[in-house]
């Protein structure tokens, strides 16, 4: 297991953070050609600081690489490759981040989450996880019927259309590593990210394995019917930090100048819910910079989460900045409200700001034109900043 560190110096005051998430879902700025190049000519002349671009969604990766082709028979997003054929986009937005200024920061957006029809789930079926009503009818298809059934139960009964790659499995813990340390390897990135979805639905880890590697450690004992069982979910969460462990290793030792950045849920909801045990991540010593996600309409319920014990912690050992929600598809958040919320950000001392997701900061879903929100960030976001 990785060593803990020695806290990362806050950077000085005029180094804010001010950053955008760019994601692939509901926003083709990585699908046009000329959308990256106009996407950092925009963010350079209203003075962001740094962007998160994904790099792993949907069992795809947004770059072109070796071990997702040898995993999912595809080395990259199938849409990526039509619009920009033998063309390297990560590399680019590496490259046009240095030329500008702009920290690139690779978010591996679905962390665990896999889409139920995707290569990477029919390819491995025994990497999935599941809830304790399919644990006896799942565990049969595995050692009897063979994917077709499997699959076919799914469709069938698990309406979500993303299921969980089981984090305790070392096959999937072995990927998912790979693929971080592919692209902290490969690309001169400022370091990577990994947010919510680094964790698991507490109902989940009633798979075959998991149940044998907790009855291992526990004389035999079968784990709790009750997922929320404290001790049934402190295993859990234990082990996932073990793994965010060995990220932070992994990491460090292919490039110790390398960012590794964390954008979860607040510490309570992410815990419960998600079994993802953040602050014990950052009392480690694992993680340099904290981006939590406050996406709340209420400014009174904003507030109180910039006021968490959790969140102050943290803030005596990193940079801490806050995620701001710029409004979704049929969701449009008015500039107003995103406005109010960064100078409630800044009046509260944190290191800056990300907003999720480049498409709605001015684009089509925003509920005021383009014009008049960019002249909003113009003058929240003045020169000069490093």
């Amino acid at each position: 297991m990785a060593q803990s560190s020695p806290p990362v110096a806050p950077p000085p005051p005029n180094q804010e953070i001010r950053g955008v998430w760019l994601t692939n879902v509901g926003s083709g700025v990585l699908f046009t050609p000329w959308g990256i190049e106009r996407a950092f000519k925009q963010l350079t002349q209203l003075q962001f600081n740094t962007l998160y671009p994904v790099v792993w969604n949907r069992g795809h990766t947004f770059y072109p690489s070796d071990l997702a082709h040898q995993t999912t028979g595809r080395s990259q997003n199938p849409t990526l490759s039509l619009t920009h054929p033998g063309e390297d986009v990560l590399g680019k937005m590496v490259k046009l981040g240095q030329r500008d200024h702009i920290r690139v920061i690779p978010w591996f957006e679905y962390g665990f989450l896999a889409p139920k029809n995707s290569e990477l789930v029919k390819r491995h079926p025994t990497w999935l996880t599941y809830g304790q009503k399919d644990r006896q009818t799942l565990s049969q298809f595995h050692s009897q019927n063979g994917w077709d059934t499997l699959r076919a139960h799914l469709k069938a009964q698990m309406t979500p259309q993303n299921l969980w790659l089981n984090p305790f499995h070392p096959k999937v813990q072995q990927f998912l590593l790979n693929l971080i340390v592919e692209v902290v390897s490969r690309y001169d990135v400022d370091g990577i990210q990994l947010d919510d979805h680094f964790g698991l639905p507490v109902e989940l880890g009633y798979d075959p394995f998991t149940i044998g590697l907790y009855q291992q450690e526990h004389q035999g004992q079968r784990p709790p019917d009750d997922p929320r069982n404290p001790e049934w979910m402190r295993w859990r969460a234990n082990k996932i930090t073990q793994f965010m462990g060995q990220i932070s290793e992994a990491v460090k030792a292919s490039d110790p100048t390398a960012i590794i950045s964390i954008s979860p849920n607040s510490q309570g909801f992410a815990y419960q819910s998600y079994l993802q045990d953040w602050s014990t991540w950052v009392e480690r010593g694992w993680v340099d910079e904290l981006v939590l996600q406050v996406y709340r309409q209420d400014l009174g319920r904003f507030q109180s989460e910039l006021s968490k014990p959790a969140i102050q912690k943290a803030r005596q050992r990193i940079p801490v900045a806050i995620g701001i929600l710029t409004g979704l598809v049929g969701q449009p958040v008015p500039i107003d409200q995103i406005q109010e919320q960064i100078e409630r950000v800044r009046d509260h001392g944190f290191n800056g700001v990300s907003f999720f997701y480049w498409e709605s900061l001015w684009g089509y879903i925003a509920p005021e034109s383009p014009r008049d929100r960019r002249r909003v960030f113009q003058s929240l976001f003045v020169p000069p900043h490093t």
